[in-house]
């Protein structure tokens, strides 16, 4: 399974941004999708998860939001709407899918 991540780039405090995350080469639907961050000189870290049924799971610095969604036509793609950005939310973000991870994708939250 290979995923692919897109979306970030530089958004000014108060923005959004919505991530992308395809995966390819898996037939069967990855049971649980997520999105994990690491900002500079920090350990990685749950942002959201989101399973084959929606059920989802969001890191308590983000509730109320981010929104972790996957798309309809394909359950192996799954998407990060971030609205109401902090700088603190500077980081590169990854998408995980199964056990593969995806290249990481960076997003800059700056005036």
């Amino acid at each position: 399974v290979q995923l692919q991540a897109s979306g970030g780039g530089l958004v000014q405090p108060g923005g959004s941004l919505r991530l992308s995350c395809a995966a390819s080469g898996e037939i069967f639907i990855i049971n649980k999708m997520g999105w994990y961050r690491q900002a500079p000189g920090k350990q990685r870290e749950l942002v959201a998860t989101i399973t084959s049924g929606g059920s989802t799971n969001y890191a308590d610095s983000v509730k109320g939001r981010f929104t972790i969604a996957r798309d309809n036509a394909n359950k192996n793609t799954v998407y990060l709407q971030m609205n109401s950005l902090l700088p603190e939310d500077t980081a590169v973000y990854y998408c995980t899918g199964g056990a593969a991870w995806g290249q990481g994708t960076l997003v800059t939250v700056s005036s």
